[in-house]
């Protein structure tokens, strides 16, 4: 520690950190443990290879030292089944089978690009996984030229959303629907929208197309 009134000019961290790969599910896994000093990849322990390797100059004198020691090298290769594999199993109905169907809500919203053209948004909220297809329909027909999507957002709470607008000007008479395909779905929902005398109505159906 430096003495009061002493600044230190650096500050030196070292820390490792652990990854498993997982390919097709968990019939094949990599552990791979990397040891990093202010920044620097020093030295790793890769499964595939089975042994340490030196990224650097400083990371030799460790890799030849754990290399040396045989039952670091096996708690090492074991880690594919005691870590990696563990800890897939115990998470696996958490993150990976988890899901979680989404809410599909249809408005019209003025484009503030042209305001003479109204832009209908599909606001798909509270789904997970994050994957999903969303189509705009008009009067039966998909619309893919005038969709604006954007990016899919985390909410904080294991779920996502996403907006996807179409640019159009409704008519009286004429039929939009967004539908959405998420994996949490036995068939896909749609949501309908139509201008009306007495203002905009819609409707959400499931396994309408």
């Amino acid at each position: 520690h430096p003495a009061r009134g002493e600044q230190t000019s650096e500050v030196f961290q070292e820390y490792g950190e652990s990854e498993c790969q997982f390919f097709n599910g968990s019939e094949r896994v990599r552990f791979v443990e990397r040891y990093i000093y202010n920044r620097e990849l020093y030295t790793h322990f890769d499964s595939d290879v089975g042994l340490y390797v030196a990224d650097t100059p400083l990371g030799v004198p460790q890799a030849e030292y754990y290399n040396s020691r045989e039952d670091v090298l096996e708690r090492k290769r074991a880690a594919v089944d005691t870590y990696c594999r563990h800890n897939y199993e115990v998470s696996n109905p958490f993150i990976v089978e988890r899901k979680v169907p989404p809410k599909v809500r249809v408005f019209p919203m003025e484009s503030s690009s042209q305001p003479q053209t109204n832009r209908l948004v599909c606001a798909v909220t509270g789904f997970y996984p994050a994957e999903m297809e969303v189509k705009w329909f008009k009067n039966g027909q998909e619309e893919t030229e005038r969709v604006v999507s954007t990016d899919v957002i985390q909410n904080g709470d294991w779920t996502y959303q996403v907006l996807v607008m179409l640019e159009t000007t409704p008519q009286r008479g004429d039929t939009y629907a967004c539908q959405v395909e998420h994996v949490s779905l036995q068939r896909p929902v749609t949501q309908h929208w139509e201008l009306q005398s007495d203002g905009a109505r819609n409707k959400m159906l499931t396994g309408v197309g």
